[in-house]
């Protein structure tokens, strides 16, 4: 089990956590006695996103954003949430394969409240997970959904008691684990090749959304609002 260690940041993802995250997904995929993954933030917060007080690029050569955003991975990956998965968080969530979540969990994309937007695949990855409007309500918003509406909507494979995440997910992995480790590793393969044929599509129209948003004059205000914990005074440009 993979457990997010920024408890008191709210797991918020800078290098060093980073750097983690990708150590531990390299030594699950080279563990050949490992046949599923389960990746946490403990017991009252899976992650925050990125830890906006660092400036530039959090990532790793291997995985890519937190070490695990383009990560090519050969096991099942599950997300046991408890509390909040934010931004990056969500994005996390969404590189995983499968979701176990606890009914006190909220996932969201508050990017746009800042004056920014999602850049770890969230604009791509989102409507892929969720039906299409809810997506888009989600991202234009930036208003979180409970576990609930995440579970309906089919993100959320199994909705547990708070508390409750890791043994879910556990419950999960020993489902997956009880079947042939090649032909899961297989399947597995076979559905993220497929799924992901449009990856380099929607990184570039990232690119293209992150262009106009990050340099703008609205996105420094945002972030400068956001830790004079005031209200935004957005200008649209």
């Amino acid at each position: 089990m993979l457990t997010l260690g920024r408890a008191e940041k709210r797991n918020a993802v800078n290098q060093p956590l980073a750097d983690a995250i990708d150590d531990a997904l390299a030594q699950l995929d080279d563990d050949p006695e490992a046949r599923v993954g389960i990746l946490t933030g403990g017991p009252d917060v899976f992650c925050a996103g990125t830890d906006i007080s660092v400036l530039g690029f959090i990532g790793t050569e291997g995985g890519g954003e937190y070490g695990i955003i383009r990560r090519s991975r050969t096991k099942p990956l599950i997300a046991a949430v408890e509390g909040i998965a934010f931004g990056g968080g969500m994005e996390i969530v969404l590189a995983c394969d499968l979701v176990v979540a606890s009914r006190e969990a909220r996932f969201g994309l508050p990017e746009v409240k800042l004056g920014l937007v999602p850049t770890c695949a969230g604009l791509f990855r989102t409507p892929r997970a969720l039906p299409l409007n809810l997506a888009r309500e989600m991202i234009l918003t930036g208003d979180p959904i409970d576990a609930e509406r995440a579970h309906r909507a089919g993100l959320v494979n199994v909705l547990t008691e708070p508390g409750g995440a890791v043994a879910g997910a556990r419950a999960l992995g020993e489902r997956i684990a009880a079947n042939g480790p090649l032909a899961v590793q297989s399947c597995l393969r076979a559905i993220n090749d497929y799924v992901g044929d449009d990856d380099p599509a929607g990184w570039a129209a990232t690119e293209v959304a992150k262009g106009v948003a990050l340099p703008s004059e609205d996105a420094a205000e945002g972030v400068q609002a956001f830790f004079e914990k005031r209200p935004p005074q957005w200008r649209g440009r």
